[in-house]
């Protein structure tokens, strides 16, 4: 059947993404939501196809990154005591994005996976999804490394489809809790590329970017949309506010590629973030990317990972996704299998025993404090008001 295939790009050498054992992002959470996937069967589905990624050249990287900038990440990446350059001023050093022996070959391999996945959507009949996992790296930018992010992996599959499609019509959708602003930077001025962002907002979160104001400009004026969200937004106020304006942003574009970020750092426990989703929600959001993805994006979904920094809610959260993009219905449980490597690879972690949690805690905070809740539901109208009132009509004027 045409369109019928799901790719997951996949190697083990992604672990090489490494920043190191303190470090948030553990790279323990992709091996384990690979370990996941094939523990509930999704690896074994005749639909599904797993692909090898490659790393992508240096000349695929310039498309969006300067070669000064890739000289620099390739030269300490060989010798990380260099000290003939400055790497601060790139964003590399202690901190977010602390220099590793071997870090230009493990971000251009992410890279090199992100591409792939997007070549395989758009020009391959045979699949109208592709997942890469490892990729979402959505904060770097032309010459600077941010957010635990080195190269930016979404930009470079974006700038690959323009590359390939002159003419193509991009929708960029970014759930991670922190604002997509590496990819909204980067395609500010086209209109060819929409980029739409959900995200706690910037006030309390880095990057500290993703204002309703920031719209885009020049030609690219009205196709960047944001959805800044206050601390604490629940499953329901959450899915409320993306069921009413996702779709009917899409609809209004008309892209021919949907390309989803779909970080999960918007987990009420996640250790760097403050938002109220549980791992439920996801289930829902997949749904809805999905059939928006059919009826308005001409049912090509280019899928990658992000955040989420708690190891054992990353695996189950990606899981459902793939679920979804297969049309498997999973049972509420995991294998003890599973189970016990969660406790050897996280053992400072809460043990997880079902797939998915409800949104009970982030209800019950909610529920003792109404004046709260008031305020998040009368901001999120607004949010649906806005996007109704100016968001959509200034994409329907293009």
């Amino acid at each position: 059947m045409v369109g019928n295939k799901v790719g997951l790009i996949w190697s083990n050498d992604y672990q090489r993404y490494n920043f190191g054992q303190s470090h948030p992002l553990r790279p323990q959470r992709l091996a384990l939501t690979y370990s996941l996937m094939e523990k509930l069967g999704l690896l074994d589905n005749p639909r599904l196809e797993i692909i090898s990624p490659r790393m992508c050249t240096k000349e695929e990287l310039e498309m969006v990154h300067s070669p000064k900038y890739i000289d620099i990440v390739k030269k300490i990446s060989d010798n990380p005591k260099d000290d003939s350059v400055n790497p601060f001023r790139h964003g590399l050093g202690p901190g977010d994005n602390p220099i590793f022996k071997g870090m230009y070959e493990a971000s251009a391999l992410i890279c090199g996976g992100s591409l792939i996945a997007a070549d395989k959507v758009w020009t391959n009949d045979d699949f109208n999804v592709a997942f890469n996992f490892a990729g979402g790296l959505h904060h770097a930018v032309k010459d600077k490394a941010s957010g635990f992010c080195i190269f930016n992996d979404i930009a470079v599959a974006i700038a690959y489809l323009k590359k390939i499609q002159k003419d193509i019509r991009i929708a960029y959708l970014d759930i991670d809790c922190h604002h997509g602003d590496g990819v909204q930077w980067l395609f500010y001025d086209d209109p060819d590329v929409l980029t739409i962002s959900y995200h706690e907002t910037g006030q309390f979160l880095f990057p500290g970017t993703g204002s309703i104001n920031e719209r885009g400009e020049g030609k690219g004026k009205g196709f960047s949309i944001n959805f800044p969200l206050l601390p604490g937004t629940s499953n329901r106020i959450y899915l409320n506010l993306f069921r009413k304006t996702a779709p009917k942003i899409l609809e209004a574009y008309q892209p021919d590629i949907l390309i989803s970020q779909l970080g999960v750092d918007t987990y009420f426990d996640d250790p760097l973030t403050q938002m109220g989703l549980s791992i439920q929600v996801y289930r829902d959001i997949a749904q809805t990317i999905k059939t928006s993805a059919k009826e308005y994006c001409q049912n090509k979904w280019l899928a990658l990972g992000g955040g989420g920094y708690l190891i054992s809610v990353v695996p189950r959260a990606w899981s459902l996704f793939l679920a979804k993009m297969l049309d498997v219905e999973l049972l509420n449980e995991l294998s003890q299998s599973w189970i016990e490597e969660v406790k050897e690879k996280a053992p400072n972690e809460s043990t997880p025993y079902l797939l998915w949690d409800r949104g009970d805690k982030s209800d019950v905070t909610l529920l003792a404090n109404p004046d709260v809740t008031k305020k998040m539901i009368d901001y999120t109208k607004e949010l649906i008001k806005i996007c109704d009132d100016e968001f959509i009509p200034a994409l329907i004027r293009y």
